[in-house]
């Protein structure tokens, strides 16, 4: 063989080696690529799932904003299999009227403090017309209860502390006015079937936790109850109630969005109680302030389409206790509005401005029917007149 025989066939061995070297290089290559897309693609399925239920979310988000979602849905039923039994209706008046009795109120202990002095000036005298002043009693009825005890200690002459305690108590009491029908229309005999009971209050004051509490009332009575949740344009308002209802497994009727027309939930609410054969529909309202005519607009609107259905049996007017005077112009308010039927007073226990029972009542000529005194689901009772002067004056 020539010297370029051996040369070609040298680099035709090389090309073939090289060629080889090449193709086993690429088989590898080809080899761990599927490992290493599976690992990518396993490492990206979370993030994927995640991403489309993110994007389904997003869609029922969205589909929120279109106006054929904007009809209210019934919602709570499933949560009845697992319902809390609520405190029996009884158990619960008497609990709550013995913490009532007993809630240390300090402008009762201020008045005992003050007449049982062995002579009162006119500087005392003054200071009992303050002191019923600052509970919140008002000026008029501060004014007539001065005179009222002025007259009794002039004609009687006592000092003895527990007869000034008897006649404060009387004098208390008529002011409270023991004398007027505090109940609800739907625990009267005959009531209307299914009862209608609207809640209206400021936001803040505790109405929709009021609205719940009172469904917890009903159902301890043997009593089935819907709600509508028309307060639409507070965040969470609806979820609120509904964690309320669902605990004892009272159906609510809410819209899928935030900021729906507040009237139709509150057709669609009645309809569903009268087609269930309720016994009673419980209508929470929205409380904003803003603008007092769009308010009472908005709270006529909802009466009377309630009205289309069923007769409304009941407006009660939700207040925070604490909050004095400026609870007395949110009154008159929702009375313009709606038309107030009861009074339902929150946080009365303890209160040092208590007298706004007294001044409301005054105000509004109707009474107080129900007062919340703590923070327990069950802590909602008739408001009893005794107890309350009893927990003023700091009990026996």
């Amino acid at each position: 063989m020539n010297t370029y025989a051996i040369i070609a066939l040298i680099c035709v061995v090389v090309v073939l080696i090289a060629a080889g070297i090449f193709i086993g290089m690429r088989r590898r290559g080809n080899d761990s690529r599927p490992s290493g897309q599976s690992q990518a693609q396993a490492k990206s399925q979370p993030a994927q799932r995640e991403a489309e239920e993110g994007g389904q979310a997003a869609q029922l988000g969205s589909s929120g904003s279109d106006e054929r979602q904007a009809e209210p849905v019934q919602a709570g039923s499933v949560a009845s299999k697992a319902a809390e039994k609520p405190e029996s209706s009884s158990s619960s008046m008497t609990r709550l009227k013995a913490k009532l009795a007993k809630s240390p109120n300090p402008f009762g202990k201020a008045l005992f403090s003050i007449l049982t002095k062995d002579h009162l000036s006119e500087s005392d005298w003054e200071d009992v017309e303050d002191t019923l002043l600052r509970a919140d009693v008002g000026a008029e009825a501060s004014e007539q209860l001065v005179d009222e005890l002025r007259a009794d200690a002039r004609v009687r002459g006592e000092k003895d502390p527990q007869a000034v305690r008897a006649m404060l108590r009387e004098k208390l009491l008529a002011l409270v006015d023991t004398g007027q029908d505090r109940s609800l229309a739907a625990s009267r005999p005959g009531a209307a079937k299914p009862s209608v009971i609207i809640m209206v209050g400021v936001n803040g004051t505790g109405k929709t936790t009021t609205a719940g509490k009172l469904a917890r009332l009903f159902v301890a009575e043997g009593k089935s109850v819907v709600m509508g949740a028309a307060d639409t344009f507070r965040a969470a308002a609806a979820a609120q109630l509904q964690t309320w209802a669902s605990k004892v497994g009272v159906q609510v009727v809410r819209a899928e969005r935030e900021g729906a027309d507040p009237a139709s939930v509150a057709f669609e609410a009645a309809q569903q109680a009268k087609e269930s054969g309720a016994d009673l529909l419980i209508v929470d309202t929205a409380g904003r302030l803003q603008n007092k005519a769009n308010l009472m607009d908005e709270l006529g609107k909802i009466r009377r389409v309630v009205e289309k259905n069923l007769s409304v049996d009941e407006v009660l007017l939700v207040l925070d206790a604490t909050t004095g005077q400026n609870g007395m112009v949110q009154a008159k308010v929702f009375a313009e509005a709606i038309g107030v039927t009861g009074i339902v007073l929150t946080k009365l226990d303890g209160s040092a401005r208590g007298g706004i029972v007294v001044s409301v009542q005054r105000e509004l000529g109707v009474p107080v029917k129900l007062v919340g005194l703590g923070e327990g689901p069950d802590d909602l009772s008739s408001f009893d007149p005794e107890s309350f002067v009893d927990g003023i004056l700091g009990g026996e």
